[in-house]
């Protein structure tokens, strides 16, 4: 009778901490602004832009009610333009190799890689374009630029810290997206669903003392000496 009490009341307990479950990683992250793609308005800066080779992660925390997964892409490329000396006078190209994505869990790997999620086999890539940036308090920014995703673009605006010098540029950003603006439609099972936000974790940046940039011609490393720019 005894063990059958100490039973009965520990019940409530593990009910209880498993409809808690785990806490949100989105909970406390800005949500991105999502729409749809608007027409380029941007005009032609009067300056040329230099480009720069960005570096960095890119990554992602998925959660569901027993618990959450980090995750990213190794592979991706991108640059950044620079007009003059603002950060509102630069833009962003990235371009993600989806097939490069990797999870906390090799068998979560595998599954995020699958048609219930990313679908890398048929999407392979996934691109961001900002088309402008416009500045805050404090090194805190408004980026928004077009986002395609498992085969979708969406015009997406969030919050980013950023910084430019002589040195160098930085971009910092945490944000969270709605997954099934995306068609990322997988629920997961009944009694552990999925959660429709994931949070995104940029940490991109470029060195500008270095003797090469990118030539907006054609993609490719210059060499500023051989270039015969002092």
């Amino acid at each position: 009778m005894r063990r059958f009490s100490l039973i009965y009341c520990a019940l409530p307990l593990t009910l209880a901490a498993s409809m808690i479950g785990c806490a949100d990683p989105t909970a406390d992250a800005p949500k991105a602004v999502v729409n749809d793609v608007a027409p380029e308005t941007a005009p032609t800066p009067a300056t040329a832009a230099v480009e720069y080779p960005l570096a960095g992660s890119i990554g992602f925390v998925g959660s569901k009610v027993t618990g959450s997964h980090d995750g990213g892409f190794e592979n991706f490329s991108g640059t950044v333009s620079v007009v003059g000396d603002t950060v509102e006078g630069s833009s962003v190209k990235v371009t993600i190799d989806t097939t490069s994505l990797w999870a906390d869990n090799e068998k979560l790997t595998k599954h995020l890689k699958s048609e219930d999620f990313f679908a890398v086999e048929t999407f392979p890539t996934a691109t961001f374009e900002s088309t402008s940036i416009t500045a805050g308090d404090e090194g805190a920014y408004t980026v928004t630029g077009n986002l395609s995703l498992h085969g979708i673009t969406k015009q997406i605006s969030f919050p980013a810290d950023i910084a430019l010098s002589a040195e160098g540029y930085t971009a910092k950003a945490e944000f969270s997206i709605l997954r099934f603006d995306f068609d990322i439609a997988f629920t997961g099972k009944k009694d552990d669903l999925i959660r429709d936000d994931v949070l995104i974790k940029l940490d991109l940046s470029s060195s500008m003392t270095d003797d090469e940039t990118m030539d907006p011609a054609d993609d490719t490393m210059v060499d500023e000496d051989s270039a015969g720019v002092s």
